[in-house]
Parts: C-alpha cells; structure tokens; sequence
C-alpha cells in the first residue's frame, strides 16, 4: 500500500528536525547541496525561472528541488525519490573537465612570468 506524497518539499532534517544551517555566507547568493540519494537543496537569495524566464515562485528561501524526475509536484520534490529508489552521490564521482581548465588557469595566473 502507498502513502500519499505531501505537498511540501522533502527537506532532509537534523536531529533536532530542523533544517541544517548553511556553512558561512556566500555574498548574499544561494547555496546549492545535492543530497545522497535525494533532492537538491537550494538555501539563500536566489530566483528559480522556468525554461521561459517566469519566475516561479518558491514560498520560502530554502526549497528542496526535485532530481530523481518522479515528483508531483516538480520541479520541487515530495520524496518520490525515496519509493523509486533513486540513487545518486552528493558530490561528482570524478571532476569536471571545465573545472579542471578553470583550476590550471587560476594556477597559472599565480605564477611569474617568464
């Protein structure tokens, strides 16, 4: 038997059941943590467009954003992904080739030149 899916967003909770805070302030931007085998967690000042450009609106500053694709209410998870059995690391298995690039720039910008 299944359990009906809440409309609000499935944010992870500490033990306390509340949201974990954000490490330190990045510039009054967002922070954006995938979560191990669930959603993205969009935390801060940030705007969430629609392929369009309208804005849609989150109703709150930290949402918690589909990955898995099953969710009813997309593009913000209602913990679909837990009964479908997404599964996907928090961070890359292996970097990025443009951030790579970007790394042995700056790299090379702090070095004298010969």
């Amino acid at each position: 038997m299944s359990r009906p899916l809440s409309a609000e967003p499935d944010l992870p909770e500490d033990a306390d059941g509340e949201l974990p805070e954000h490490d330190g302030d990045v510039d009054g931007g967002a922070t954006i943590t995938p979560y191990r085998d669930g959603p993205l967690i969009v935390r801060g000042d940030f705007r969430l467009l629609d392929q369009d450009g309208a804005e849609i609106d989150p109703g709150r500053k930290t949402v918690a954003l589909c990955r898995c694709g099953k969710s009813g209410i997309k593009p913000f998870c209602d913990g679909s992904h837990k009964r479908s059995g997404f599964s996907a690391p928090s961070a890359p298995s292996r970097p990025r080739p443009a951030a790579q690039i970007l790394r042995e720039a700056r790299r090379g910008e702090g070095s004298p030149a010969e």
